[in-house]
């Protein structure tokens, strides 16, 4: 990858190193957060294809990523169940409703999938990131295998929203929108505290 895709697609701000230390002392918070991700992901891929069913591209792109997404809300249950754990409640995503209160109002329908599919990459850079984290430092092998299959397919992700957007808008606009959103991506993250219970 060159430095300028590193530039375009890299993350203005690493995730706090103490993060990976907190989410390890309780496995079953970070897991159920973990799942509750994996499912509110599924659950707005489907909305992203019921508000533009007309964008086939994006329509046939996202119909098995929410199949995989809703695997993954599955191996995330095993895991739980494995481990004697149960699912616990759901709690409130700040980053991501930081994240949607930055999302431009009164605006068309069109240039609103731009954002939507710019917060959509965010979301799957950032737990790419934290994925990468958990499967190099927690300390059980095991669980380090698990967290690296997750990487990878978030990884793929969030490339699959910014090459849609480029499908439905003109390169140089995603590639600057891109940028825009980074910076207030970093600009959230900077004022949340590092919580073992929050996968984001």
């Amino acid at each position: 990858m060159s430095s300028t895709e590193n530039t375009i697609l890299g993350l203005k701000l690493p995730t706090d190193p103490r993060w990976v230390d907190i989410a390890a002392i309780s496995l079953q918070d970070i897991l159920t957060d973990h799942a509750f991700c994996e499912q509110k992901a599924a659950t707005q891929f489907i909305s992203l294809i019921q508000r533009y069913p007309e964008k086939m591209e994006l329509v046939e792109a996202l119909a098995p990523v929410v199949t995989e997404e809703w695997g993954h809300f599955r191996m995330v249950l095993a895991e739980l169940k494995k481990r004697g754990l149960s699912l616990g409640k759901q709690r409130k995503d700040e980053y991501v409703n930081q994240l949607l209160q930055h999302e431009p109002k009164n605006i068309s329908g069109e240039v609103r999938l731009l954002h939507k599919l710019m917060i959509c990459a965010l979301i799957e850079a950032r737990s790419c990131e934290r994925f990468r984290l958990l499967s190099l430092h927690i300390e059980e092998e095991a669980l380090r295998h698990f967290y690296h299959k997750f990487m990878v397919s978030e990884a793929g992700h969030y490339r699959l929203f910014l090459d849609l957007a480029k499908v439905y808008f003109d390169e140089a606009l995603v590639r600057q929108t891109w940028l825009d959103w980074l910076h207030i991506e970093k600009n959230i993250l900077k004022e949340l505290k590092p919580r073992g219970d929050r996968m984001h």
